[in-house]
């Protein structure tokens, strides 16, 4: 038992969320090359490489230069083994990111130095702080023009709430800036830019004290003004506690530029020693333990036709507590059956490597033959437990598609059938009406264009599309209701989802006050647990 538990404890699992062009997919990219995943890094958008970044695997997204899905990649570094959950940044695959940031025990936001805090890191940090898991901040693109440090930290605290710590400060911006101070182990690093940021970076260390050398690498003006500002910082900022980092209520802020490297390495080895192992989990049952001998896992993201080759859906888990083994058989908790995971994996990005053990902390992919969703838990058959479900978003687009050839339906039933399955949009259908006509709602717009780009290409199915005006969605609670005596509005319409709930769908919020006045006994709700 004490090799599981060894193993439990060296894991390392976290998500990394950021606005769009922060720089997140090239701070992930960059984490792989200082752990040996990867021997030369790219930019993402750069000329000097043909590369796309290792996380974005779907065609649309290297044309895009955007991730639209989350990506999942193991490494190890210093002993440790790092699980990095790589979510997209775009606004409209915010439901994916949620979900993903349910598999992470930690999180590293990214923010951009010239723009500080922007809209979907707004939102994203909402959603980590509801869980108190720890966030740790890498503040970006040092290199270029940048906002004043002082003035980035002190937006983190007020817009956000929570105390900052800066484990380094730095050193001018843009074409001036030389390096970071590092207020551990009191010293500096200096930044000397080279190689286009593909290969390791060799920082140049240099005591504060040391005048003379300090002059020769970043100048005596900025040298004064260092000192100036480390005497402000050490006085007033919030003093560093393990704790309250742990808890979600001290972030430690890095400064750094993930494009020339610099910084990368410092950041992940403080983010390792700071960070926690996995951690208990909450079931219907009570809390799992990590260290438990008992296996269990949650689905947190499912996806079809990773691989062209082979047509496949893959099923991601998070593993929360015990070991899994390759040829056990483990109990699906929804289905109430007993099976093995087929083709259990481990990914770096599309990648693959079939395992034969995994641990608490990791996530696997298994072949899913359509038994699994969103939310469901797998265990141990000797002690069945179940985790709490993950609200589904509420989508506010809606459009109807049909197929072009009426000869594809069957086509068009399994692409809308399997995607709906894998989270990215919800399909409905009219009561009573089958398949021909299919009402989407999505969390955001571009969902839209990613489901008509995939028909078209994994599934071989021309659409056409007709926009609603419907922006609002309530699931209907409870039994006792007639919904086909519902007194409602014109312009609302009662839905079916594909699991047969009913739900309305409405233009405004004074359409769902109408319902709620109109029809006694009536519920509704906003969420839906899978």
């Amino acid at each position: 038992m004490a090799d599981m538990k060894h193993e439990i404890a060296r894991r390392r699992t976290f998500a990394i969320i950021s606005h769009p062009d922060a720089g997140k997919t090239t701070l992930t990219e960059k984490l792989l090359l200082y752990g040996g995943a990867i021997q030369l890094a790219g930019s993402v958008k750069g000329k000097a490489t043909a590369r796309h970044a290792v996380s974005d695997w779907m065609e649309l997204e290297k044309q895009r230069g955007i991730s639209v899905t989350s990506s999942v990649l193991q490494f190890e570094y210093d002993g440790y083994c790092i699980n990095i959950l790589d979510t997209p940044g775009h606004q409209d695959f915010s439901e994916d990111t949620y979900r993903t940031l349910m598999a992470a025990d930690s999180v590293v936001m990214v923010i951009d130095a010239a723009k500080g805090i922007e809209p979907q890191t707004r939102k994203l940090f909402k959603v980590v702080a509801r869980r108190n898991i720890p966030i740790f901040t890498f503040i970006n693109k040092m290199d270029r023009d940048s906002r004043d440090p002082f003035d980035l930290i002190d937006q983190l605290e007020k817009e956000f709430g929570i105390g900052t710590y800066p484990m380094n400060w730095p050193i001018g911006s843009g074409n001036d800036f030389k390096g970071v101070f590092d207020r551990e182990n009191r010293r500096i690093l200096a930044f000397e830019q080279f190689k286009k940021g593909q290969s390791k970076l060799e920082a140049i260390e240099c005591d504060i004290t040391d005048t003379e050398k300090l002059d020769s690498l970043i100048g005596p003006y900025l040298r004064a003004d260092l000192v100036d500002q480390i005497e402000l910082l050490d006085g007033a900022s919030y003093d560093f506690d393990l704790e309250q980092v742990r808890t979600g209520k001290l972030s430690p802020v890095f400064f750094g530029s993930a494009l020339t490297n610099f910084g990368v390495e410092p950041f992940l080895e403080s983010f390792l020693k700071l960070t926690t192992p996995p951690l208990p989990r909450n079931t219907v049952e009570g809390s799992v333990d990590p260290e438990d001998d008992n296996f269990s896992a949650f689905v947190f993201k499912i996806q079809a036709n990773m691989n062209k080759a082979h047509r496949d859906r893959l099923t991601f888990m998070r593993i929360c507590s015990g070991k899994f083994e390759r040829n056990k058989e483990y109990f699906h908790v929804q289905s109430g059956k007993s099976m093995k995971l087929p083709q259990p994996q481990q990914l770096m990005a599309q990648e693959r490597e079939i395992v034969d053990e995994a641990y608490a902390g990791d996530i696997i992919g298994v072949f899913d033959p359509g038994v699994f969703s969103i939310g469901d838990t797998v265990c141990s058959a000797k002690n069945k437990v179940t985790f709490e479900g993950i609200p589904t978003f509420a989508p506010e687009h809606f459009a109807i598609y049909e197929q072009v050839d009426t000869l594809k339906r069957k086509q068009f039933v399994k692409g809308m059938t399997q995607i709906a399955q894998e989270g990215a949009i919800q399909i409905f259908h009219e009561p009573e009406s089958g398949m021909e006509r299919v009402i989407v709602g999505v969390v955001g717009v571009l969902q839209f264009e990613v489901l008509e780009y995939r028909l078209k290409n994994e599934y071989n199915v021309d659409v056409r599309k007709t926009s609603m005006p419907y922006e609002l969605i309530r699931w209907i609670e409870g039994d006792n209701i007639d919904v086909k005596k519902l007194n409602l509005t014109s312009d609302t319409k009662l839905v079916q989802d594909f699991k047969d709930r009913y739900l309305l769908i409405f233009t405004s919020e004074w359409n769902i006050n109408w319902a709620l006045q109109k029809n006694e006994g009536l519920i509704l709700s906003e969420f839906s647990n899978n």
